[in-house]
């Protein structure tokens, strides 16, 4: 049974999501405020965290942040809630290393989908045997999940990995935006295609060794993986 945890600090919105997604099998956990919301994931490791932006204490951006860089919790996926609407709040909230946003207000059926389709796209799939790519400072292992620059373990979040993988085994060829939504993101895609760039951007910055450009924008185009 999956494990959610949802962090909010308004019981109403506690109280309605826990009740409609145990209804869909779901096992929860909550949480009011950040401080004991750090404490809470990393204790039980949920399979998918949803975090509201405005939190005492911490904010949702703050805890966002800490989540993703602490190697216990960085691969979880998490969902932010937000009452501003503005672009520019839920591109912050993706390059903190959010995986999805939902704007208050939100209907049940609205967020059950999402929670759903991002457990969906983010659970590691199987290969048999190893399949192990180098390239310079990189070291990739599809089968295994890990990834290394230079040596050093790099962390990186389920759809990081998945649009990682798609570009190793799709080299030299140039897709755009809505290509990457459709091959990567799938039908249970529910971001903006200029949203491609800050996930792209964001894994440059985890993968690409010192120097060296691996993901190259061709410009009006779309993204090429090149290793020349």
């Amino acid at each position: 049974m999956p494990q959610i945890l949802i962090i909010d600090d308004e019981q109403d919105i506690l109280d309605l999501l826990s009740y409609n997604l145990k209804k869909e099998g779901f096992s929860i956990l909550t949480a009011k405020d950040g401080i004991s919301a750090k404490g809470t994931a990393r204790k039980t490791n949920p399979d998918l965290i949803i975090l509201d932006l405005m939190l005492p204490g911490i904010d949702g951006l703050e805890l966002c942040r800490f989540l993703k860089k602490d190697s216990k919790t960085a691969s979880i996926p998490i969902i932010m809630l937000t009452a501003k609407g503005q672009e520019m709040d839920k591109v912050t909230g993706l390059e903190m290393g959010a995986d999805d946003y939902v704007t208050k207000p939100f209907s049940v059926k609205e967020i059950t989908a999402r929670v759903k389709a991002l457990l969906r796209r983010t659970k590691k799939g199987t290969t048999a045997g190893k399949e192990i790519h180098e390239y310079g400072g990189l070291h990739a292992d599809l089968s295994s999940h890990d990834v290394k620059v230079n040596g050093k373990l790099v962390m990186l979040s389920p759809l990081e990995f998945k649009l990682l993988k798609f570009f190793i085994t799709h080299q030299e060829r140039v897709y755009n935006r809505d290509q990457l939504l459709d091959l990567v993101w799938g039908d249970e895609a529910f971001v903006e295609p200029r949203t491609v760039d800050v996930h792209i951007r964001r894994l440059r910055e985890k993968i690409e060794p010192e120097g060296a450009r691996l993901i190259k924008t061709v410009r009006g185009t779309g993204y090429r993986f090149s290793v020349e």
